[in-house]
């Protein structure tokens, strides 16, 4: 599917060497200088493993998709339907449990477009909200998400290596989609 000026692509268990590259090397690049080394080596350690992203994308409540940009994969999202989700499992809601870009491709828009993307999918599954977690002290992407209509509703714990830190749980109401009755 084509939005704005890329092209999303769902990813196969074919593709899982490409994320599994691509994982590491976007987490890496936005949070390694953020953060102890020893706390990412540990968080990366389980987190970003073959076996760990077979399963991911095995999994069918979970939808991985690549954004294309001139033949060149760009950046990555992750979705959470129902019991895959990693809080809440409610069936009328999607997660946004991962969502990155190259350093190279920011800019380009391409963080909204899957923004958008999840959007319409959420609306053509008659969802009544998105919602994801954020780290708190990422002040850009809340400001990306807040200027996406997503709202703070909660918190929770997020353990990266022996760094105990706290996300933001945001979520942005999915318009009804129904027509009004004759």
């Amino acid at each position: 599917m084509t939005i704005g000026t890329i092209t999303i692509q769902k990813l196969a268990l074919a593709d899982a060497d490409v994320l599994l590259a691509l994982s590491k090397k976007t987490f890496f690049d936005f949070f390694g200088h953020l953060n102890k080394p020893e706390d990412i080596e540990a968080y990366a350690s389980v987190a970003f493993t073959p076996q760990k992203i077979q399963a991911e994308l095995s999994n069918p409540n979970s939808h991985f998709y690549f954004a294309i940009s001139n033949g060149e994969i760009t950046g990555y999202l992750k979705l959470n339907y129902g019991p895959a989700q990693t809080e809440f499992q409610d069936p009328n809601a999607v997660e946004i449990e991962r969502i990155y870009v190259l350093a190279e491709h920011h800019g380009k828009k391409i963080g909204h477009q899957f923004i958008d993307f999840t959007l319409k999918e959420a609306a053509g599954k008659n969802l009544q909200y998105v919602w994801l977690g954020v780290w708190e002290h990422n002040q850009k992407a809340i400001a990306f998400y807040e200027k996406h209509g997503f709202e703070v509703f909660s918190s929770h714990e997020f353990v990266l290596g022996s760094d105990k830190q706290t996300d933001l749980l945001m979520r942005k109401a999915i318009l009804s989609s129904s027509k009004p009755k004759a």
